[in-house]
């Protein structure tokens, strides 16, 4: 199956304290949003990638697709106001493909069964997310006193890639739009929409790097992929 996606790259990730857009944070010598791109550059159903930069970023994200021979991404697209305005842009770029997905420029540890177990997914469904469920304890504070411990046996950790059918989420996104929400993920807007959402379980690798601890993590799991080569 072919399918197309849509990777927001344009936030300032101020929680890595990198003084720099995350993306451009290096691992093994590469930027991480290149350790991204790379997935869906080898992936033979990803036939179109968009990638969704800061507005001052455009140049500097074209210059690292020429030095690491990223092909697939068809253009960039200035970011928005909201992360959600930058998807919307992103989903207004995608060509002719059914399936969309929506990626995280900063989750660079996604793999080829999860992505085509989700695309199957989205297929029959019009959404699905990756999701993995949640390991802790979870527990309900308010001023620094428990006041309730939560069920964890119906709670999962949502990740991304989320994919949908290209039509439907666009319509979402243009509803949303027209009546000002803004959701936490677009699988919320798709749950606003009245639209069901169905869950791929993923892999606790695909994690997000967001503060520096995460980097740590990452050199972790890279360790791991090669040693798994």
């Amino acid at each position: 199956m072919e399918y197309s996606v849509v990777i927001p790259a344009a936030g300032q990730g101020k929680r890595m304290k990198a003084g720099k857009n995350k993306q451009f944070i290096t691992l093994r010598g590469e930027p991480i949003i290149i350790h991204t791109l790379k997935v869906f550059e080898e992936d033979p159903w990803c036939q179109e990638i968009i990638l969704v930069a800061n507005e001052h970023e455009c140049g500097a994200m074209r210059e690292i697709l020429t030095t690491y021979s990223i092909e697939k991404v068809s253009c960039i697209v200035r970011g928005g106001e909201e992360r959600q305005h930058s998807v919307r842009r992103g989903i207004d770029a995608v060509k002719n493909h059914d399936i969309v997905l929506i990626h995280d420029g900063a989750r660079p540890f996604i793999d080829f069964r999860t992505i085509h177990q989700l695309v199957e997914q989205a297929a029959k469904t019009g959404g699905a997310i990756v999701a993995v469920p949640i390991k802790d304890t979870v527990k309900r504070v308010k001023q620094l006193e428990v006041s309730e411990t939560i069920n964890r046996s119906e709670l999962w950790a949502v990740q991304t890639p989320q994919a949908f059918k290209r039509e439907l989420i666009k319509q979402v996104h243009i509803q949303a739009e027209r009546e000002q929400k803004i959701g936490t993920d677009d699988a919320s807007l798709m749950e606003w929409y009245n639209h069901k959402v169905t869950v791929v379980e993923g892999d606790y690798l695909n994690i997000k790097l967001t503060t520096p601890e995460d980097l740590i993590f990452a050199e972790a799991i890279l360790s791991k992929i090669e040693e798994n080569k």
